[in-house]
């Protein structure tokens, strides 16, 4: 019983609480311990880069054949991009039903945004590694990912001597990494209390009852979205209890609240889906690096609310065309968010462009924008458990 309500989970629980009193009432000490929460996360990166390219290629160089991982791909695939449209069009939908009450100062909140410019050929070349020891050194997911998946499709192709003793190499590295990771975790409590306290100390609780309009829907649409979209999906392709399973893995949607980061996040999702749900290990491998990288549910629902706000806040009105201009350039965009520099961000002014909104209006929703990463990340995160969950049943 007492181990029970000293656990991991429990202490993180406290250690937000905890974090949000310190930087309210004592935001002094809250900055002064920020470098607690960056030693944390600098750790759990250190770990992550390492552990997606190892895990990637030990779940692909396991399959039986190329055949099985064409067949295991495609159908995570089709999850990431069918949960990501389907939060967009909840964000939508949430707007139009709830609105943003009366009229929004544009000024005195967040600073100057500028625009990045983004193409497709951009987008696709920056998937290439020029320097693979480069990518792993800047944390280009993408680009590691892809590279690992060359390394581990060509070493099917090796003659069986050489790919056992490549793969058993490969697969004590992962082995490490998890235990190296599992240590980590049990820090978990002090660097959420140390982040969470310097966040509310650094930005302060007032400025987010300034735009609680656009909080209050942006936070009902995520819920939507992760209670009754995942939620039904889950209980309808995975066959198990959202809320069971929830609590299964909870401790890593905690962690991704607390860091706001998918891929500082993947050493604990990996273990959780291995230890705690039975994921196989070659299907944890595969989808949960690929879905830290390109499954951003929770951004594509915000980036979509969020340029309706700022259409709202200057007085456009967007018609049914342009709003499904931003359904469709939201999607896309947060597929595409781990290629581009300053990801969040930057999609939001490509939505914004494509409708022809002032990207001036993305410098108001900075105010909050910290407080409501911490949640979007975490609906991320809970679609990858659940999409490794759907492809665990349905991968023989």
């Amino acid at each position: 019983m007492w181990k029970r309500l000293i656990s991991i989970e429990n202490l993180t629980v406290i250690g937000i609480i905890l974090g949000v009193l310190t930087g309210y009432y004592f935001p002094e000490i809250a900055l002064g311990i920020k470098f607690l929460g960056e030693a944390f996360l600098n750790i759990l990166k250190a770990v992550a880069i390492p552990l997606i390219f190892v895990s990637v290629f030990v779940s692909i160089s396991a399959l039986s054949s190329i055949y099985e991982l064409k067949d295991m791909g495609i159908k995570t695939i089709v999850y990431y991009f069918s949960t990501t449209a389907l939060a967009v069009l909840t964000g939508i939908i949430t707007v139009n039903l709830i609105g943003f009450g009366g009229e929004i100062p544009r000024s005195g909140l967040g600073e100057n945004v500028t625009s990045h410019e983004f193409s497709l050929r951009s987008f696709f070349e920056s998937l290439i590694p020029e320097n693979i020891f480069m990518s792993f050194a800047q944390g280009k997911v993408l680009q590691i990912i892809i590279f690992s998946i060359l390394l581990a499709v060509a070493t099917l192709y090796l003659e069986r001597r050489k790919k056992e003793v490549l793969v058993l190499f490969m697969d004590g590295f992962n082995d490490v990494l998890i235990r190296i990771a599992r240590w980590i975790i049990l820090l978990t409590p002090i660097g959420v209390f140390s982040l969470v306290a310097y966040v509310i100390a650094d930005r302060g609780l007032g400025t987010i009852f300034s735009l609680w309009h656009y909080v209050v829907v942006v936070v009902f649409g995520l819920l939507i979205h992760a209670v009754f979209n995942l939620g039904l999906i889950a209980f309808i392709f995975g066959k198990v209890n959202p809320f069971k399973y929830f609590l299964k893995v909870r401790e890593a949607i905690l962690v991704a609240f607390s860091t706001s980061s998918s891929s500082a996040t993947l050493p604990v999702s990996l273990e959780v889906a291995q230890d705690k749900v039975k994921i196989k290990k070659k299907v944890a491998g595969f989808v949960l690096p690929l879905g830290a990288t390109i499954n951003m549910d929770g951004t594509a629902l915000y980036e979509s609310v969020a340029a309706m706000f700022i259409a709202h806040m200057y007085g456009i009105e967007l018609s049914l065309g342009e709003q499904i201009i931003i359904f469709l350039t939201a999607t896309l965009a947060a597929v595409g968010a781990a290629g581009i520099p300053s990801a969040g961000l930057v999609t939001m002014t490509l939505v914004l462009s494509a409708v022809g909104l002032p990207l001036e209006g993305v410098a108001v929703i900075l105010a909050v924008d910290r407080f409501l990463d911490m949640l979007r990340t975490s609906i991320n995160v809970w679609g990858d458990l659940i999409g490794a969950k759907i492809i665990d049943r349905f991968t023989k």
